[in-house]
C-alpha cells in the first residue's frame, strides 16, 4: 500500500493551533509523508520532534505553491490548511491558488482543525 502524503499550511495566527492538532494526533498522522510550509514545519517540529517533515520554503516565499505543484503532480494526498479569515495576507493570490489547485485535483482539504479531525478519522484504519 502506497504511504499517504499530507501538506501542511497554517496563517501565522494559526500556526500554533495546527502544531497543537498534529501533537494531539501524531499518533495518526506518523504513517504520512509530511510536507509542510517553512514555519509551519518549524513549528510543527518544534513541538513533535519524533516526526519527519519535509519543510518547503515558507509559504510567501513560494511555499505554496511548490505545495500547489506537489498537488499538481499527484504527489499529495490530504491537505490540512489552517486559515486565518479574520487578518489580511499579502500572498492572498497563493493561497487562492493553492485551495484552487485542492480544489481541481479533488485533495481532501481541511481549512480548521474540525475538519481535519474527520479527515484523519477516516484514514485511520
Amino acid at each position: 500500500m502506497k504511504q499517504l502524503t499530507l501538506a501542511l499550511v497554517a496563517h501565522d495566527a494559526k500556526k500554533d493551533d495546527m502544531a497543537n492538532f498534529v501533537a494531539k494526533y501524531e499518533n495518526d498522522i506518523r504513517p504520512f509523508a509530511l510536507f509542510a510550509t517553512g514555519t509551519t514545519g518549524g513549528r510543527v517540529m518544534e513541538r513533535c520532534p519524533s516526526l519527519s517533515v519535509t519543510r518547503l520554503k515558507s509559504g510567501p516565499l513560494g511555499g505554496d505553491q511548490q505545495i500547489g505543484a506537489m498537488i499538481a503532480e499527484g504527489e499529495i494526498d490530504a491537505l490540512f490548511f489552517f486559515v486565518d479569515p479574520l487578518s489580511p495576507h499579502p500572498h492572498d493570490v497563493d493561497v487562492k491558488a493553492l485551495m484552487r489547485l485542492a480544489l481541481v485535483y479533488n485533495i481532501p482539504m481541511a481549512l480548521n482543525p474540525a475538519t481535519a479531525e474527520r479527515l484523519i478519522e477516516s484514514f485511520r484504519d
